[in-house]
């Protein structure tokens, strides 16, 4: 699909990405791009330090009603307790700057974590969108699965149910799960990369 293709369905469904970043993403199978950022208790935590171990990266936005829908029916807590129950590494990360949609301070962010039963192993900050741009999240929630050896193998939506109604969560087709699945095996991810829908993330 061209690019201009591209754009022209997006407006169409009403899911604009920032193209600049989007084309920018780092693809499946390549080395997960290294950060450090930092957790609602202000602790530096490094993708480096999960070698060995699988990690999920979800990017959110409490108030865009995408990712309220997964939070509101219990379908996003229900993931993330799967995952860290099998060891797992869940780091949830707010790129909204300061002043936008989304914005959070640590304390905002550990009360939506405890109001929401949320169960991430860690909510990362990243209000000058350095992290979310180094890896072209461009939607909330907009996910990526990394294995142990720190190889990004899967990017893009959390299911192939782009709306807001929390009727289509049950019976979607979760492509976090296929991949987390996939990974824990050994085995390749069927589908590697899916479009991302939801809202446009925050940046400055």
């Amino acid at each position: 699909m061209s690019d201009l293709s591209r754009r022209a369905f997006l407006a169409g469904t009403g899911l604009a990405l920032v193209a600049k970043i989007a084309w920018a993403a780092p693809k499946a199978g390549v080395v997960a791009p290294a950060f450090t950022a930092t957790d609602t208790s202000g602790k530096a935590v490094s993708l480096g330090d999960q070698r060995g171990k699988i990690v999920v990266l979800e990017w959110t936005n409490h108030d865009c009603p995408y990712v309220r829908k997964h939070y509101d029916t219990g379908n996003m807590q229900a993931l993330q307790k799967e995952a860290t129950g099998q060891g797992v590494v869940w780091l949830t990360i707010i790129s909204s700057a300061p002043g936008t949609q989304g914005y959070v301070n640590p304390r905002e962010a550990d009360e939506l974590t405890a109001t929401r039963k949320a169960v991430p192993t860690a909510v990362l900050l990243d209000p000058t969108g350095v992290v979310g741009k180094m890896y072209g999240a461009t939607n909330t929630p907009h996910m990526y699965v990394i294995d142990k050896a720190g190889t990004l193998m899967y990017a893009g939506a959390i299911d192939d149910r782009p709306t807001t109604r929390r009727g289509d969560v049950q019976g979607a087709h979760n492509y976090v799960r296929d991949a987390l699945q996939a990974v824990a095996a050994g085995q390749p991810v069927k589908t590697p990369v899916t479009r991302a829908y939801g809202c446009t993330v925050k940046y400055a």
